[in-house]
């Protein structure tokens, strides 16, 4: 049996842990109802501009000479991984972390044994589960949410569709946790690289309209391609980010209540120390006193 010091520091111990859950848990509501609103507006507006993209590259052929419409055959891919900077999120990294890993070798295994897979990190967590797993890694936007912002977010779009747009890369996917609610996140798992072509977007649709563009079909579609693809990885990142602070403040409840019990548990224990130190003292001392009386 552990001694009354040795509880009584443990229970000191978990008492400063719960209070640490606790704040973090509170900072964690805090930032997730302004990450919660963030998403919450952008959403319908990437929506409508991924709407008024297939409506019209569906009506025209100018979205199809784009040079990130080109489809080539898969040799070199990139995965676009977003997590997070910080741990104590419950599975929230290593979810993202396993799906990528498992996407890689169902999907992309002949690339991967010629080492033709590389992965762009947004985030610490991703890009060193997937460093030390041997995968090659791009660090460049790794923190990128010390400076979350859409200027920070449109610079790698562009490195990306600049490297598609060379032949650098064949396909790029885009991997990220997207916000339910505070207790659930889904993992997505969307292309980002080569864009839909019209004849795609085309077979959506059940009539065909004629456009009149102005000032110009390819000005316009030329316009929107990139505008997309930048609002599609910057909503991939706010999903990110409110997901994150779900899964955290989820975590820390849950730590917060699993202290609380560890505590009673070990208040019991303290209690039945102190008492059996006091039986043994009190039979000592009557032992004591009848062996003076003998």
């Amino acid at each position: 049996m552990a001694s009354l010091k040795e509880v009584r520091n443990r229970i000191v111990s978990v008492n400063s842990t719960q209070q640490i859950t606790k704040a973090m848990k509170m900072v964690s509501a805090a930032k997730l109802r302004r990450a919660q609103d963030s998403i919450l507006q952008m959403r319908p507006y990437a929506q409508k501009l991924g709407e008024m993209l297939a409506t019209v590259s569906a009506g025209t052929e100018t979205a199809t000479e784009s040079p990130f419409s080109r489809v080539r055959p898969v040799e070199r891919v990139l995965i676009i991984m977003v997590t997070s900077d910080r741990g104590l999120a419950g599975a929230f990294n290593s979810n993202i972390i396993k799906a990528v890993v498992d996407r890689i070798r169902t999907q992309y295994a002949g690339p991967a044994s010629r080492g033709n897979v590389e992965i762009l990190a947004i985030g610490k967590k991703g890009g060193e589960g997937m460093a030390r797993r041997g995968f090659k890694v791009d660090t460049r936007f790794m923190d990128l949410y010390t400076r979350l912002s859409f200027v920070s977010v449109k610079e790698a779009a562009e490195a990306v569709m600049s490297a598609y747009a060379d032949g650098r890369y064949d396909a790029v996917e885009l991997v990220y946790n997207e916000f339910k609610n505070v207790a659930t996140q889904i993992i997505r798992t969307e292309p980002y690289l080569p864009i839909a072509s019209a004849q795609e977007t085309a077979t959506t649709r059940t009539s065909t309209v004629n456009y009149i563009f102005e000032p110009s079909e390819a000005e316009i579609v030329n316009e929107l391609i990139p505008k997309t693809l930048k609002i599609q990885l910057y909503r991939a990142v706010l999903e990110s980010n409110a997901s994150e602070h779900g899964a955290r403040m989820t975590a820390m409840d849950k730590a917060t209540e699993n202290a609380q019990e560890l505590l009673k548990e070990l208040r019991l224990v303290y209690n039945r120390t102190r008492q059996a130190a006091i039986t043994k003292e009190i039979l000592e001392i009557v032992g004591g006193a009848e062996a003076l009386s003998a």
